[in-house]
């Protein structure tokens, strides 16, 4: 089995409707894809509605967190969260505050870089979204029709980057509230991307410790933007903590370059993550 557990659609920053989304996950030869888009369950009806038959699909969402430091500046942590209750009131309740904190924070870009002259505008920024929650890549992607950059990727190491003049901040949950809000709504929180040094500072082994205790079932160690000593890393620090371990792609569509399966899950690893959901099921025959 290939198994891909961090996709995004164009309801959050992908390019592809989730329908596109299932169709380039069965030409690609995957058997279980996993839906992640960030902080929405927008999606999770149009993949359920348009998934291909043979294709298995995960309900999911990607949650912004961060982890804060008693002595140090908050650190931007992803958790995913699988197979959990949609309805669940607080977390429902979070998801919205954190699509409304990302809107905000968009908006606050866009109006730096307009009044220094870049040729974007919100209305038209949200436009090209076609409903999608706005971002940073939503915002990049106009700096690429505008001429500005070259890439969406020249985008966030520039004008995007957090130690930009036109960065903005937002107010992300504290990642054990959303453990525990993820586990509450009978899901599955899995850390995501925890040693990408290449985004940027990350969390130390003690930290992920204390999401452990706080409820955390897994790991996502298989992904483009870790290195192998650092899936190494993750996959033992893993063990010694007794939690799953995942791979994928977290694609994007023409946003990134990676492919969708690029990285995959453990078939008996993924069995375990679906026996620990208890809010939501496959999409499945």
């Amino acid at each position: 089995m290939r198994i891909d557990l961090h996709t995004h659609s164009s309801v959050s920053d992908g390019t592809e409707t989730p329908a596109e989304l299932m169709r380039t996950a069965r030409a690609a030869g995957l058997d279980v894809i996993a839906l992640t888009d960030h902080d929405t369950t927008d999606g999770w009806a149009a993949a359920r509605d348009t998934r291909p038959e043979g294709l298995t699909v995960v309900p999911g969402m990607e949650l912004s967190c961060r982890w804060f430091p008693d002595d140090q500046p908050p650190i931007s942590v992803h958790l995913l969260a699988y197979l959990f209750d949609p309805d669940a009131p607080a977390l429902s309740a979070e998801r919205a505050r954190l699509r409304e904190e990302r809107l905000g924070r968009g908006e606050r870009i866009v109006e730096a870089l307009a009044a220094d002259g870049y040729p974007v505008t919100w209305a038209e920024i949200v436009e090209a979204s076609a409903g999608g929650v706005v971002g940073r890549p939503h915002v990049a992607r106009a700096l690429v029709r505008a001429g500005v950059v070259e890439s969406v990727d020249a985008a966030f190491a520039t004008l995007l980057h957090p130690r930009s003049p036109y960065y903005a901040a937002k107010a992300d949950t504290d990642v054990r509230q959303g453990i525990a809000l993820v586990r509450a709504a009978g899901g599955v929180p899995v850390f995501a991307h925890g040693l990408a040094t290449k985004r940027g500072r990350v969390l130390d082994d003690a930290a992920v410790a204390a999401m452990a205790e706080a409820g955390l079932l897994g790991v996502e160690v298989d992904h483009p933007d870790h290195s192998d000593a650092e899936r190494a890393h993750m996959r033992g620090l893993a063990a010694d903590l007794g939690l799953l371990t995942t791979g994928s792609s977290d694609y994007h569509g023409t946003n990134k370059t990676t492919p969708i399966g690029a990285c995959t899950t453990d078939p008996a690893q993924f069995e375990a993550l679906v026996a620990a959901g208890t809010g939501a099921a496959l999409f499945r025959d």
